[in-house]
């Protein structure tokens, strides 16, 4: 059959041979309507076999049968541009643990939030210790104490930095202050 739109008629129809002469025919064009799209190769795949079963769905419902490849670039180009937005919603990730396993609600993509989350605790965390590092030795040696478990008493803090007691206070809110403006700047 050389006639585009019969054997368009005869696919629709049941006939496998005609189908088996329009992959032969209009194959190539779909696969280069894909790759067009600078799609990698089995998403150019998916495309081509996702063109394909439209064509099987809607071959019966063609106004213009002898247009089929038209139809056939239309639709591959349409499929290319979902799966290019559907890429954009994938979240990369170099973690196969990521990949293989549920989350205790069984959801991966909470798994991945919480991987994100981390990350970005551990950025925050890196910015804080470099901004401490910044602080004088003054701020980071009390700070330091505060912190320490078991907390020595506000006398031992004094007598180890030598200042009164009543600036342990003054001094720890100056030094946050510093410090929140470091991690801000």
């Amino acid at each position: 059959m050389e006639d585009t739109g019969a054997l368009v008629t005869a696919a629709a129809g049941g006939d496998r041979t005609a189908w088996a002469a329009l992959v032969e025919r209009f194959g190539r064009l779909v696969w280069a309507v894909a790759r067009s799209h600078q799609l990698g190769q089995a998403d150019a795949e998916e495309v081509y076999q996702m063109t394909w079963l439209r064509l099987t769905e809607h071959i019966d419902r063609l106004k213009q049968p002898e247009r089929v490849a038209a139809w056939l670039a239309t639709t591959a180009r349409n499929e290319s541009l979902m799966v290019i937005r559907a890429g954009g919603r994938v979240t990369v990730t170099s973690d196969p643990w990521l990949l293989d396993r549920g989350s205790e609600d069984g959801s991966p993509e909470r798994a991945v939030l919480a991987a994100e989350q981390a990350a970005d605790d551990e950025l925050l965390l890196e910015r804080m210790w470099a901004a401490f590092r910044r602080l004088p030795d003054r701020c980071q040696q009390l700070l330091r104490l505060l912190v320490t478990a078991p907390r020595p008493s506000y006398a031992e803090i004094a007598e180890l930095l030598g200042i009164p007691i009543g600036s342990i206070g003054p001094n720890r809110a100056r030094c946050l202050d510093r410090l929140r403006t470091q991690v801000a700047g």
